[in-house]
């Protein structure tokens, strides 16, 4: 080989190295533009006209890798909303997070739950983020007895962006759902049949959506916990993460959260080697009862403490030992802890009662 031939292959080998460089660094510079604008300031943040609160949430951890973190997801629902005016949440869930054992937990807090919102006396858990979302975390964080170290915040467009920018979710519709609403103009009507499909953004929010049925907020519940995994395992693949840069700027618009670009990018790491192993809804069948508040209905608990204890229960047991929970959000016999203790479609039904009762009471949006 002479000395020409190899300076070529020299300069060859050191030209398609830059143009890898050159296409790692714009891909990350991709995404750091992106996630560091999800953090909205000013008036471009959906809380900007909330009266600062002096209330503290803990600090996020220093991620040393054995801190379990914990963030509260919100989703509104916007239609007709005023800029400024914040609507009460249509779903919470808090996803939680250990970093040793590289598990994943959900928990949906079904939105009627009675509860002390800080500074601002007892009401319905959904109105908790109309507050800001320090009140959102901190009242959480006391209704679980575990810290709240981040939020984020989206609305039904923003669900609907996210899903169509991963492409869609093939998912098991397990029944036939019908409702249509001429208040909102046919926008938001469902209309999905049983069975394996592909659900888009607008067919997965009419899934995620759905509760007119015997267990109301129950099925519901369940079945947002069931979608967001599904996501989630669909935002591991290669494609996504390869689409990263795009599918950020197209929910970018309608995200806001707490979270730095370091804080996503520990999350991103730890959340991509985690399982979810647990999938929960608060409160648990068990220690849910219905109660009357000014002549309408809302979700009590019946003891507080014993539902932290629940929460630890969930996160320590093991996992061959862990109860089969299902849609109805009942647990199977042999395996339960504190809150756990009902079982049956009796016990089911009567609590997706008081759900029904409580859903048609509130005002916290359809």
């Amino acid at each position: 080989m002479t000395k020409r031939t190899k300076r070529i292959i020299l300069w060859s080998v050191a030209g398609v190295l830059a143009v890898i460089i050159a296409a790692v660094a714009y891909y990350f510079s991709a995404i750091y533009k992106q996630v560091d604008n999800f953090s909205k300031k000013g008036e471009d943040s959906p809380f900007y006209q909330v009266q600062p609160s002096d209330i503290k949430v803990p600090e996020p951890p220093k991620w040393e890798g054995t801190e379990r973190v914990n963030i509260l997801l919100m989703g509104v629902d916007a239609r007709g909303i005023r800029k400024g005016e914040i609507p009460r949440s249509d779903t919470m869930l808090v996803a939680s997070i250990d970093p040793v054992k590289k598990k994943g937990y959900l928990f949906s807090i079904m939105r009627d739950t009675y509860v002390e919102i800080p500074e601002h006396g007892s009401e319905r858990i959904n109105t908790a983020i109309t507050h800001g979302p320090n009140t959102a975390m901190k009242a959480v964080s006391d209704l679980l007895g575990i810290p709240i170290q981040y939020y984020v915040y989206t609305d039904f467009q923003g669900f609907i962006a996210l899903v169509d920018a991963v492409g869609g979710v093939d998912f098991e519709v397990e029944k036939d759902m019908h409702y249509t609403s001429a208040a909102d103009n046919h926008e938001y009507d469902i209309d999905l049949k049983k069975g394996m499909q592909h659900l888009d953004g607008k067919t997965a929010l009419q899934y995620v959506r759905f509760r007119h049925d015997a267990m109301s907020d129950f099925a519901r519940t369940d079945r947002q916990r069931k979608f967001l995994s599904a996501i989630s395992d669909k935002l591991k693949s290669t494609t996504s993460i390869m689409n990263l840069p795009g599918i950020l700027e197209k929910v970018n618009p309608y995200i806001d959260t707490n979270l730095s670009v370091s804080d996503m990018w520990k999350l991103a790491t730890v959340g991509y080697k985690s399982q979810v192993t647990a999938s929960e809804q608060i409160p648990p069948m068990d220690l849910l009862e219905e109660e009357k508040v000014s002549g309408a209905s809302v979700i009590g608990i019946k003891d507080e403490d014993e539902l932290k204890e629940y929460i630890q229960n969930v996160f320590n047991r093991d996992d061959a030992a862990q109860p089969e929970t299902s849609t109805d959000g009942s647990v199977s016999a042999g395996n339960a802890g504190p809150g756990d203790k009902a079982s049956g479609s009796e016990s089911a039904a009567s609590s997706g009662n008081a759900a029904n009762k409580a859903e048609s009471d509130s005002s916290g949006g359809k």
